[in-house]
């Protein structure tokens, strides 16, 4: 079976005999590259676009998501760049998230027209997630195990009293995409994690947060985050996870694919 990528450009260097191809949706048209990365399977989405022409509060979150699911795909790993909120997670560090925290202000959701209240008392695939930590430690990658990721609106970054307020949350690191992505994995019955990476220390921990400093620190971090996704497919495609989606899988088929 098949394994679905969803992260930024750059990732789809690391796929073998990749080719794109204009997947249909009831969202839009999106453009998917597959091909393998270590023998296995994958279909990569770059979540804001081929083009990075989409920003956080218009990415089309729906579209994305359908569209790997459309293919076959089960099981997802996406990566992200986020500030920290802890002075022990510098830039750089890779965190393998279990818990959001929603303060964006979107409501997208896949159940427009029927009441399906989704569960998300563990939004992440806890078995995925320990296949990307230990893949990370044994190549020797700088992996967290374990965070919660507040979620902004954006574009904006974030004020110093905002994120003092979410560091009294609990919250580990803050971004602006990871919701709705993953609850719209829930609702599909698609297995899902998410490999933070961590590109700068958010407002009023350093001098000022620049879009450049995230774009020069995630190129810096991507040998580390494709070294541990070669050696966390094949597992991850192997893998057996808890089968807590099967209620959503019922109302995937009913309620969302069939249109």
């Amino acid at each position: 079976m098949a394994v679905g990528l969803i992260g930024g450009s750059g990732l789809e260097r690391l796929i073998e005999g990749d080719k794109s191809s204009l997947v249909a949706t009831p969202y839009g048209d999106v453009y998917v590259v597959s091909g393998e990365i270590n023998g296995v399977e994958v279909f990569f989405v770059s979540r804001h676009g081929p083009h990075h022409e989409h920003p956080p509060h218009r990415v089309r979150y729906r579209a994305n998501l359908y569209a790997l699911k459309k293919t076959g795909v089960e099981k997802i790993i996406a990566t992200s760049a986020v500030g920290s909120l802890l002075e022990e997670m510098p830039p750089g560090s890779l965190v393998v998230i279990d818990q959001f925290i929603d303060f964006a202000k979107r409501h997208i959701t896949y159940y427009d027209d029927v009441v399906v209240h989704v569960d998300v008392t563990r939004p992440y695939c806890p078995s995925m997630n320990r296949v990307l930590f230990e893949a990370g430690r044994r190549v020797k990658a700088p992996v967290r195990m374990g965070g919660t990721y507040i979620c902004t609106e954006g574009p904006r970054f974030e004020t110093p009293a905002e994120i003092e307020m979410f560091r009294m949350l609990g919250a580990s690191v803050v971004g602006m995409t990871n919701v709705p992505e993953v609850v719209l994995a829930r609702e599909i019955a698609v297995h899902y994690s998410l490999l933070a990476v961590v590109t700068n220390y958010a407002a009023g921990m350093q001098s000022r947060v620049s879009q450049e400093e995230v774009v020069e620190v995630m190129s810096r971090a991507e040998e580390n985050v494709k070294r541990l996704l070669y050696e966390a497919l094949p597992r991850i495609d192997e893998l057996s996870v808890e089968d807590d989606c099967i209620l959503y899988r019922e109302y995937a088929e009913k309620y969302i694919m069939g249109r």
